[in-house]
C-alpha cells in the first residue's frame, strides 16, 4: 500500500487483458461460490464490502478501476491496470467530506468578516475561527489514520479478495471449466491453482 499518511490509500495492478474482457473476466470470478456476494461490479468499477455481519464503523471498502494502460506497448501482454483505492464506506467518507467542506466555508467567511472587521478599525475577532476549523480538519485526518489503524485486518481481506479475483479471472483456459446451476444459468470458471497473477501486500 501506498503512503500511511494518505486517507485513501491505493496501489495499482497490471492486468494482461483489455479493460472490457478484463472486466468480463473479472465480473465471472466474482459470480463464483467462492466470491458470491462480496464485491460488486458496475462499469469499469468493482467494489469489495466486508460483509454486514462484520461491518465497524471503520470498516473499509475496496474500490477498483479498470482502465486501459497506455504505456503499454504492442507486443506487450499487459493491456490494463487496476486502480485500486480503499476509503471508508461512502456514508462515512460523505459525512467527512460534509465536515471538510463545511469547515471550509466557515475559514473563508471567517477570513472576510475578520479583513472588514480589521479594515473598519474594530478587533478582527472572526478570525479566531480560522485555527478552531483547521484543528477539526486536523482531528478529522486523524482520525481516518487511526480507523485506517483500526480497520487493518479488514484491509488486508479485502485486498486478499481482489487477488483472488484476479487469480480467478487471469488463469489458463485449460485449468478452467464451466458447470451449470440447476436453474439452467452458467456457473463460473474453477481456478485450480496452477498459476496466479498480482502482487502481495
Amino acid at each position: 500500500m501506498n503512503s500511511p499518511l494518505r486517507m485513501q490509500p491505493m496501489f495499482v495492478q497490471a492486468l494482461p487483458a483489455e479493460p472490457d474482457e478484463a472486466m468480463r473476466r473479472i465480473r465471472r470470478a466474482i459470480a463464483t461460490d467462492e466470491l458470491a456476494g462480496q464485491a460488486v461490479a458496475a462499469g469499469h468499477v468493482v467494489d469489495f464490502k466486508i460483509e454486514r455481519a462484520k461491518r465497524r464503523f471503520w470498516s473499509p471498502h475496496l474500490s477498483v478501476h479498470v482502465c486501459a494502460d497506455d504505456s503499454a506497448g504492442v507486443d506487450q501482454a499487459t493491456q490494463s491496470e487496476a486502480y485500486c483505492r480503499f476509503s471508508p464506506r461512502p456514508e462515512i467518507w460523505t459525512m467527512f467530506m460534509a465536515v471538510y467542506f463545511s469547515a471550509g466555508c466557515f475559514i473563508f467567511a471567517a477570513a472576510i468578516w475578520g479583513y472588514v472587521q480589521w479594515f473598519m478599525g474594530d478587533s478582527p475577532w472572526a478570525l479566531a475561527v480560522i485555527p478552531v476549523c483547521l484543528l477539526v480538519i486536523a482531528g478529522l485526518h486523524i482520525a481516518s489514520l487511526i480507523g485506517q489503524g483500526f480497520s487493518t485486518d479488514q484491509m488486508h481481506v479485502l485486498r486478499s479478495r481482489w487477488e483472488r479475483t484476479v487469480e480467478l479471472a487471469f488463469a489458463p483456459e485449460s485449468t478452467l471449466h464451466t458447470d451449470v446451476h440447476p436453474t439452467g444459468a452458467p456457473e463460473t470458471d474453477v481456478w485450480d491453482g496452477t498459476e496466479s497473477v498480482g502482487s502481495g501486500i
